[in-house]
């Protein structure tokens, strides 16, 4: 049993006392150098030597995506959380956008891309990564950290990757069958792509040597009916992934803990708040996601709020590992919810009751304002062998079925067979009219 393997293993207290550590050593290696954080721990009135326990993370206010956006508008192009001189730094990746319109920007020196590689060790170890897998990456390497470091990191382990970037479904498919690839790397909704052009084509990818397939990107791999309507269509599992440029790859499904993400906490401290008040909330109880990394010192964030919802599994898993285990994995994003009627809802929430009906193939969500309230539009496209009564007959269950379970009206409407978008990296369902 190799060290990373022993420290899933530790008790709680061993944990919490290596994570104590490594929170005073960063905190040390970035002040004063890191003018971003070494202005908020000053305001807090906090420096190394202040956390005496983790509890003590709590002094320090939580910091927010616009936060870091906002620092890069006034210091362009890459802001002030920068712990190093920009000529140590060797790779730049970027978000699709904030609500500024602009991309957040994120430079990673060689030993922080490093640490990213060694998270994604732990990640491969946890999906039971063979030393024969065969790995496709069906998606643009463009400036998105995507799927990079995943690449990488299978490279890093000796495992035969390819990139299939620039590339259309057809060609990506045929490059998948060629090569036994054994495991892909892709968004939830590409995977579906993917096996609906199998599907016009005449290919059958459930046959193939396809194995596994890791998503992420979106909430879909944790949504059971988008999990089911996956592996059908590739006769695949299905593992989920989370992490986000500002913070690393730091979640994984582990192959004898399916439907969790487990956390690296030997490479972050996670904590569960209320997004309303800010305050910790119990395990088993819904809350937003707060992180810390530990590793990533050219560019840290600590209380990083990420926006996603998740339930905390109070019990640890049979294996003896003690990291965080979030139930059902991220079960929706604050930034996405809207209210009708008086309901919270969430577009995971509609997509698990879509992916249910296998005749469509795909959807958007559009909400608008009508009166004074949320009115929900729901477009579907359905599958192109479906005569007109099949597809009401699919648009009046579909309705039902949302008026029964989220206690809302959805405006459910079928439009054309390949007019709705396709999406190879996130997808953008959700419409605000």
């Amino acid at each position: 049993m190799n060290q990373s393997e022993k420290a899933e293993c530790w008790s709680r207290e061993r944990l919490t006392a290596w994570q104590l550590e490594r929170l005073r050593e960063l905190v040390a290696a970035i002040i004063p150098a890191n003018s971003f954080w070494s202005e908020r721990f000053r305001d807090a009135g906090l420096n190394a030597d202040s956390f005496q326990s983790l509890s003590d993370l709590q002094r320090l206010p939580l910091t927010s995506k616009q936060d870091l956006a906002a620092d890069q508008a006034v210091h362009g192009p890459y802001g002030r959380n920068l712990t190093y001189d920009k000529t140590g730094y060797s790779r730049l990746h970027q978000t699709s956008g904030t609500t500024t319109g602009l991309p957040l920007r994120w430079l990673d020196t060689p030993s922080s891309w490093n640490w990213m590689l060694d998270c994604w060790s732990t990640i491969y170890r946890l999906m039971n990564l063979r030393p024969d897998d065969r790995l496709c990456f069906p998606f643009s390497f463009g400036p998105f950290l995507g799927f990079w470091a995943g690449f990488e990191g299978a490279l890093r382990q000796g495992n035969f990757c390819l990139a299939a970037g620039g590339m259309s479904s057809e060609a990506r498919l045929k490059l998948i069958l060629e090569n036994q690839i054994t495991m892909l790397g892709c968004t939830p909704t590409y995977a579906l792509r993917l096996a609906e052009v199998a599907s016009e084509k005449g290919i059958d990818v459930a046959s193939s040597s396809v194995r596994a397939i890791l998503v992420a990107g979106e909430p879909g791999g944790a949504i059971p009916s988008v999990r089911q309507r996956i592996e059908a269509a590739w006769g695949a599992r299905v593992f989920d992934h989370w992490g986000m440029t500002e913070i690393g790859p730091l979640g994984s499904e582990a192959d004898d803990d399916p439907g969790c993400l487990t956390m690296i906490e030997t490479a972050c401290i996670p904590e569960v708040i209320d997004s309303t008040t800010g305050q910790p909330v119990p395990p088993g109880t819904p809350g937003e996601l707060v992180v810390t990394n530990l590793g990533r010192i050219g560019s840290p964030v600590f209380r990083y709020r990420t926006g996603d919802l998740v339930v905390a599994d109070p019990v640890p898993h049979q294996s003896g590992r003690v990291w965080m285990r979030l139930q059902g994995g991220i079960l929706g994003r604050t930034d996405d919810m809207f209210i009708v009627r008086g309901n919270n809802v969430f577009p995971a929430s509609i997509e698990a009751i879509v992916r249910e009906f296998g005749e469509i193939t795909e959807f958007r969500i559009v909400v608008s304002r009508h009166r004074e309230m949320n009115h929900v539009r729901l477009e579907i496209e359905p599958a192109a062998h479906l005569g007109s009564d099949a597809q009401e007959s699919v648009r009046v269950q579909l309705a039902k079925a949302i008026k029964e379970r989220l206690q809302f009206h959805a405006e459910v409407i079928v439009v054309a067979a390949g007019s709705l978008p396709r999406f190879e990296m996130k997808a953008k369902r959700l419409v605000r009219e």
